[in-house]
């Protein structure tokens, strides 16, 4: 079968390897549909590797090369003799943590923090980007007829959005900033409009990422680089602050964003990773009495209640899709095009089959 592997920094090959098998009686074979190219694989292709094995995972016991993609929609060709939840010809979106469900973090619920964390696409046998891939039960989530195949393969960003939202507590009313317009500060704006904030501020200093937030109609989008953004501010929370930021850039300046403009008391969720330690105003965190929250993945039960939403329409993941290519152009116009900082794309969807 034809899947994209990486091979280590820059290196990433359209290669013929053989179809996966099942091998224990939970596990699910898939054909993956969509798969998107998300920020981890960036970071591993551009300065990689960072979270795939060079050593034999502890979990999953596989090293590079790795089969690329954890963001995907696939259709079920074969289950294990124990699978009871899907069955041969569902459509499904995948939930890619693999745990290892005996350690205390999954034993009381928090499966994301899993001590032997692994991931399919980053640190398992296969990957959305192969024309088959091999998950366990726990990891597939059948799709009903209102989530389209495309939108299914934007769960999984669209979760890792919802996560961050959920632990600062949006609620009906509240004034959003979002810092950082890529897919996931999308998804997090896009996600606190479906939870009934009254409106959803982003900001973003990428002209192109601006212009494609304001194309969601969630509220105002400003440039943090404006000289009189604090006016700005100021101006649409009248003088009041944000009841919650959404810190979605992974930069000092973002998270210093949402300390100065977070309302006294307010909660800042810190989504964005930061690739190296942060810089900001602890002074102002005690003096307004705030509340940072670091937020990693999401409940890795949480696909169900996602999905559900997204069949309503209230959560349109799809909205951040810009570009849809084929698997052998991968690196050219998906890996190359999202690394440049000038560039115009958002979230780039592989057609895998």
């Amino acid at each position: 079968m034809k899947a994209a592997r990486y091979h280590g920094k820059s290196d990433i090959r359209i290669e013929d390897i053989p179809v996966p098998q099942i091998k224990a009686p939970d596990d699910v074979l898939v054909q993956p549909f969509y798969c998107g190219i998300c920020g981890t694989d960036l970071h591993e292709y551009a300065v990689g590797p960072i979270v795939t094995p060079v050593h034999p995972h502890p979990q999953t016991g596989v090293t590079l090369p790795q089969t690329f993609g954890h963001e995907f929609s696939a259709r079920v060709v074969e289950v294990g003799s124990a699978v009871r939840d899907v069955k041969v010809g569902d459509r499904v979106a995948i939930m890619p943590a693999i745990i290892c469900g005996r350690c205390e973090e999954c034993r009381t619920g928090r499966g994301h923090l899993c001590r032997l964390f692994a991931c399919t696409g980053l640190s398992a046998e296969t990957g959305g980007l192969g024309d088959f891939a091999v998950v366990k039960e726990y990891q597939v989530a059948v799709l009903p007829d209102e989530v389209s195949d495309i939108a299914g393969a934007v769960i999984e960003p669209g979760a890792v959005a919802a996560y961050g939202v959920d632990r600062v507590g949006v609620g009906g009313g509240d004034l959003v900033l979002v810092t950082g317009a890529g897919p996931i500060g999308l998804l997090s704006a896009l996600y606190a409009s479906a939870l009934g904030a009254s409106q959803v501020v982003i900001s973003e200093p990428n002209e192109a990422r601006a212009a494609f937030a304001r194309t969601l109609g969630l509220g105002a989008v400003v440039d943090p680089r404006d000289e009189n953004i604090a006016e700005i501010m100021a101006d649409i929370t009248r003088g009041d602050g944000f009841n919650v930021s959404i810190e979605c850039s992974g930069t000092s300046a973002g998270l210093a964003a949402g300390i100065d403009y977070t309302k006294r008391s307010g909660k800042i969720a810190q989504t964005g990773l930061h690739t190296k330690p942060a810089t900001f105003d602890a002074m102002k965190l005690s003096e307004k009495d705030l509340s940072i929250v670091g937020n990693w993945c999401y409940r890795v039960t949480d696909w169900p209640r996602i999905i559900r939403l997204v069949a309503t329409g209230r959560y349109p993941v799809d909205k951040i899709v810009s570009s849809i290519i084929d698997i052998d152009d991968v690196v050219p116009k998906g890996f190359d095009v999202l690394i440049d900082p000038n560039g115009d794309q958002m979230k780039v969807l592989v057609k895998v089959s």
